[in-house]
């Protein structure tokens, strides 16, 4: 058996369940981390970047193509509504489940994690918010969430959604994990590293390979931002061996290496490989079932492009593996472009997560376009392997790479190979007209749709998550509001199309990049004078 498909190989009794909503598609109605400062903060925020009260009319980018599969159901400040943003997406069997922040606060965080489960291969999806995480989601200790990511333990039947928990006020966990027997009833979640003093870009993988020696081990990965360039962004894992329900200690890697967006996989043999952005693409690992963790090797220095017009992207790995084992690592890469003037989509393999090959371009557009690609989410059917490998991508896209805030056009795209990367399938456009950048809600690293997106397969068929934003108009005196949901497309395939595409000529051009911006964390750091005093005060 394979594991289940997805951006990542990822998986209870509930406590509490959740009441969910049945969809074909949905459509929109309008919770937060209520304090003044940050409250007046996001106002001045959506004021400068966020949906316009007053704009030309639009076209809806949501064309029949599309299904909504959840919306933003809260209204409490300072939660920017309704929006969501930042969805991952995992399959097994027939069961697709994805997670998203839900009213996206400005700052740092989102009202809540939300959730999507398709029980039938993407026909019908119910939706819902996780109990027991925030208090604008009304059960739980915790004033805002973020970075969810979605695994699945087969061994032990349970789904899994980690997420980043956010106080402003007290200690939280450097992560959280929700748990479901069916991605329908969700528990309340449970702490990994209680006593961590911060935590940033958290990510769950379960090893779902009944050959491997540690079949039912799930892994969590995140990263420590701290106030000390040394030591800021040090990277941490923390092993599960009873589908979720108690974790081990926080481990760091033999090098004590620092970096920020690791996505976990594992092997059929049990080795966990780790692709993550450490001022280089780089990758670590674990054959021991995390006892302990490598220093990274690097898989190719990074070249980027800083995408125009503010919003928030950057080199950040999309990884996947497929059926025989083989890793794929995807991010933006500016090389194979004069001038370094517009990113394409590259990748690198891998069957052991030590030797990785050639840096490889994904022919969406010619070299000498003028679209720039960013923020990828790849799936491969893990039915399928090596050179016959079923690869798909989505993405989003500027046609024009030199743009500003007032006119960059975002879309969403799609492209495939039936053949492991040999040739490429045409690219689809999956978006029905452009979305402005000022429909988009703000957050503390730029105008948001997400730091990622995800591909996942039912079947043999290609699903992907990705938010979309449409125009709302605002009449006199009304606030500012967003109608930003997720949605999925239909009807996609790996099929050869007449038409193939291959970069086996293209070459890197150059060594230029632009600056690496590092992310302002999702959450705050706690002195440990002040921690030390809390705790006294309970």
């Amino acid at each position: 058996m394979a594991p289940a498909s997805n951006s990542a190989d990822d998986g209870s009794s509930p406590r509490n369940p959740t009441s969910h909503r049945m969809t074909k598609p949905v459509f929109c109605s309008s919770s937060g981390w209520a304090l003044g400062a940050i409250f007046a903060f996001t106002l001045a925020l959506a004021n400068c970047g966020g949906s316009s009260s007053t704009s030309t009319q639009q076209g809806n980018p949501v064309g029949p193509n599309l299904i909504q599969v959840s919306s933003d159901p809260f209204t409490v400040a300072p939660g920017q509504h309704a929006t969501e943003v930042e969805p991952h997406l995992l399959s097994n069997g027939t069961t697709m489940v994805a997670a998203f922040q839900v009213g996206r606060i400005a700052p740092g965080g989102a009202t809540d994690i939300g959730w999507a489960t398709s029980s039938d291969g993407g026909v019908t999806w119910n939706n819902g918010s996780l109990p027991g995480l925030t208090k604008g989601e009304g059960t739980g200790p915790y004033d805002a969430a973020s970075d969810p990511a979605v695994a699945f333990d087969a061994k032990h039947n349970v789904w899994m959604i980690a997420s980043l928990p956010l106080s402003s006020s007290s200690q939280t966990p450097a992560v959280v994990v929700s748990r479901s027997a069916d991605g329908l009833n969700w528990g309340n979640p449970i702490s990994v590293d209680p006593l961590a003093p911060s935590s940033d870009k958290n990510w769950i993988v379960c090893d779902s390979w009944p050959s491997s020696p540690y079949y039912g081990n799930c892994y969590v990965e995140w990263d420590y931002p701290s106030r000390n360039p040394v030591t800021n962004d040090e990277i941490f894992m923390s092993t599960s061996t009873d589908g979720g329900l108690t974790w081990g200690p926080a481990i760091p890697t033999a090098n004590l290496a620092t970096g920020i967006g690791g996505q976990p996989l594992v092997l059929p043999n049990g080795t966990v490989v780790v692709p993550i952005e450490t001022g280089v693409m780089a990758a670590f690992l674990s054959n021991n079932g995390g006892a302990s963790w490598t220093a990274p090797v690097t898989i190719s220095t990074i070249h980027l492009h800083a995408d125009a017009g503010g919003i928030r992207s950057g080199p950040l790995p999309s990884a996947a593996v497929d059926g025989g084992g083989t890793i794929w690592t995807v991010w933006e890469d500016c090389s194979f472009r004069a001038n370094c003037t517009t990113n394409d989509l590259v990748y690198s393999t891998s069957t052991n997560g030590v030797t990785w090959g050639p840096v490889t371009r994904i022919p969406i557009d010619d070299t000498s376009s003028t679209v720039d690609h960013f923020i990828p989410g790849i799936g491969i059917d893990p039915a399928t392997s090596g050179a016959g490998a079923h690869v798909a991508l989505h993405y989003y896209y500027y046609p024009q790479s030199g743009c500003s805030a007032s006119t960059c056009q975002l879309f969403v795209g799609y492209i495939s190979s039936a053949n492991g990367g040999s040739t490429w399938n045409t690219p689809a456009t999956l978006t029905a007209a452009p979305m402005p950048l000022s429909w988009l809600p703000n957050s503390q690293n730029g105008l948001m749709v997400g730091d990622y997106i995800a591909t996942a397969f039912v079947n043999g068929v290609p699903h992907g998550v990705f938010a979309v934003a449409q125009q709302v108009n605002v009449g006199f005196g009304g606030s500012p509001t967003f109608k930003e949901a997720i949605y999925t497309a239909k009807d996609l395939s790996v099929a050869a199309s007449a038409r193939q595409l291959s970069s086996a000529h293209d070459k890197p051009l150059h060594k230029l990049s632009d600056k690496i911006e590092r992310e302002v964390p999702e959450k705050g750091i706690i002195p440990p004078s002040q921690r030390r005093a809390r705790r006294s005060a309970k």
